[in-house]
């Protein structure tokens, strides 16, 4: 069954997704792909991660301020590159899960963003809460 009949069958009206980049730009453990979005119809960013093989989506806020994340554009993972780390104050996260590991962050999630491969690309849906920064 592809998207698309799942959808009807379902009843749901999810939005198309929309592409990120390349699946080959996501090296394991590597830079993230980031990319503007509105949260809440606020300007805001979003990354794509490749962890443990897998793809991982997630807003760029941290939970204890909500400021930006990575130490240098892209730059998510702590030094020993295990942790989603907050470059302004320490708060680290669970890659594959994106839960408060250690710091300031508390018991906490990041906000997910659905993000998925398909043919060499990796695509997210957004939600209600989360759209594209403009019209594709």
């Amino acid at each position: 069954m592809d998207d698309a009949t799942v959808t009807r069958v379902v009843g749901a009206a999810r939005p198309e997704p929309l592409r990120l980049c390349a699946s080959d730009e996501l090296v394991e453990k590597g830079t993230a792909f980031v990319f503007d979005l509105l949260h809440f119809r606020e300007p805001a960013r979003g990354f794509a991660l490749r962890f443990d093989g897998r793809v991982v989506g997630y807003l760029n806020r941290c939970l204890h301020v909500p400021t930006e994340m990575d130490w240098q554009h892209g730059q998510f993972l702590d030094a020993g590159r295990e942790f989603i780390m907050c470059a302004t104050h320490g708060a680290v996260y669970e890659p594959l899960s994106g839960r408060c590991a250690g710091g300031p962050c508390g018991r906490g999630k990041l906000t997910v963003i659905d993000v998925f491969e398909r043919d060499g690309q990796v695509y997210w849906y957004p939600s209600r809460d989360t759209q594209p920064a403009f019209a594709e």
